[in-house]
């Protein structure tokens, strides 16, 4: 085992303190426990990451820049808490929800940016929601649709993916 030094194992100290003093003033700032929870988790997760709250409502654009819709809901990763998919409301006259993969968004100042295109969200399944939970098979056909691996957990559900 590495001995760390004394003025280092002193400077790791002060910044778990000043990281403890940051999540206070972050939930003192916020209005309501709702938002001091999402504004916690921003805080701990990092500046790039997500928080439910400054996410919903905005803008969705293609990686091409199209626009696809508003964000409406945000299913994350049940293990990760990382944002999975998202649903928008898509189409002027003939509105539905539709899902988009949030796997690598890109925040911008007043939009998101997803890595699929607006024709693979238009072609992606119609899928039923029942509660918070997408059943295990839908989770799946919406990995596939969007080319990306599904593993289901192992958890009394089996599924992977929640509502936030």
């Amino acid at each position: 085992m590495t001995e760390v030094p004394e003025a280092e194992a002193a400077k790791a100290d002060e910044r778990v303190v000043e990281a403890a003093k940051a999540d206070e003033r972050v939930v003192e700032a916020a209005k309501t426990d709702e938002q001091a929870v999402d504004a916690v988790k921003t805080h701990e997760q990092g500046h790039a990451k997500w928080a439910v709250g400054e996410w919903l409502g905005k803008p969705i654009i293609d990686r091409d820049g199209e626009r696809i819709g508003k964000l409406r809901d945000v299913y994350v990763d049940v293990e990760t808490d990382e944002p999975q998919f998202g649903t928008v409301k898509e189409g002027v006259f003939t509105r539905h929800l539709t899902f988009v993969p949030l796997a690598g968004v890109q925040v911008g100042p007043d939009y998101l940016q997803v890595t699929a295109t607006k024709d693979q969200v238009r072609s992606a399944p119609d899928i039923e929601l029942q509660g918070e939970e997408l059943c295990q098979a839908d989770e799946s056909t919406l990995y596939h649709h969007f080319e990306q691996n599904y593993i289901p957990i192992k958890n009394e559900s089996g599924r992977r993916l929640a509502r936030r």
